[in-house]
């Protein structure tokens, strides 16, 4: 046998070990998967044979958002025709019908709106500020980098709705604690995607500011900010869309907007008033996304 014989061999033997291993462990993790599953649905009751059973239930709450009653607690006289939805305001479930509080609707929908802008502002803020000390290429201290990081998953872990449940003891009922709540998840979430775009940075530019002999805040400024600015401005925006939707949730525990109005319909089972502010709040979200994303598009255009 040759050396070379010898050689391949060697590099056989190596390589199916190593492919083996691979597959052992590929098994082994997907093992370990499946049993996490496992064990996550019988600890938390999740049954395929429930959501079946439950399944066709859920039709029966649209079903009656589409269902004709002449007055509230009278019997049911049959299902809704497209005679009846375009009816006048006083026809059984038609959109006049459904819409007869437009004004007020409208009102809280911009609150709803102003409230995801506020918040989306002070989070973008708070997040591109703490953005710089968490990344850990650009901050020599390693307790800084630590605490910072610490303090933007703090910020990003407890839920929106608990932030909001919070806030509303101190503050009261209305939309400044669906604000804060907002605006401190945003600034968690936010501050992590920014900084892990701080830390993909070219240094060299920062390098040379350094040598000339810029302070910290002025390699950021110049050497940084550029670099990344549209990161930052198409991560704001999709997280403005995210609030928007966020704002429309988190009135269920009184933080303002139009969710607050929605749980109350809801809690009174007013499936004319259920049906009108869930398609105002679909076509809100659906006009914003599209906005934002065509200001996105835009920006990042030009900025590239």
């Amino acid at each position: 046998m040759t050396a070379a014989d010898r050689t391949w061999d060697v590099f056989q033997q190596r390589f199916g070990a190593q492919r083996r291993a691979r597959r052992l462990e590929s098994l082994l993790i997907l093992a370990i998967l499946v049993l996490s599953v496992l064990v996550s649905a019988v600890w938390t009751d999740f049954s395929p044979a429930k959501i079946l059973e439950g399944a066709p239930r859920i039709g029966e709450y649209f079903g009656k958002m589409f269902t004709i009653q002449p007055e509230r607690g009278a019997p049911t006289v049959g299902v809704l025709a497209w005679s009846h939805l375009f009816g006048g305001v006083k026809e059984p479930q038609s959109l006049a019908y459904w819409f007869y509080r437009i004004d007020v609707y409208a009102t809280l929908l911009w609150q709803t709106v102003q409230m995801a802008i506020l918040a989306t502002v002070l989070g973008y803020c708070a997040a591109f500020a703490l953005s710089f000390p968490a990344a850990r290429t650009l901050t020599a201290n390693r307790t800084v980098v630590f605490l910072s990081r610490r303090l933007l998953e703090v910020f990003r872990t407890i839920p929106q709705v608990v932030l909001a449940f919070i806030f509303v003891w101190p503050f009261g009922i209305g939309p400044l604690a669906g604000i804060l709540a907002i605006a401190i998840h945003t600034t968690g979430a936010l501050g992590k995607l920014f900084s892990e775009l701080n830390e993909n940075a070219d240094l060299r530019p920062i390098d040379g500011i350094k040598a000339a002999g810029g302070g910290w805040l002025a390699q950021m400024r110049y050497g940084v900010v550029p670099q990344m600015l549209p990161g930052f401005l198409s991560y704001g925006l999709l997280r403005f869309e995210i609030n928007v939707r966020s704002s429309t949730i988190i009135g269920f525990v009184g933080a303002g907007g139009i969710g607050q109005e929605l749980k109350r319909v809801i809690g009174f089972n007013i499936y004319e008033e259920v049906s009108a502010i869930c398609i105002l709040i679909l076509l809100i979200v659906v006009a914003i996304d599209l906005l934002s994303a065509r200001v996105r598009h835009r920006l990042i255009g030009a900025l590239g």
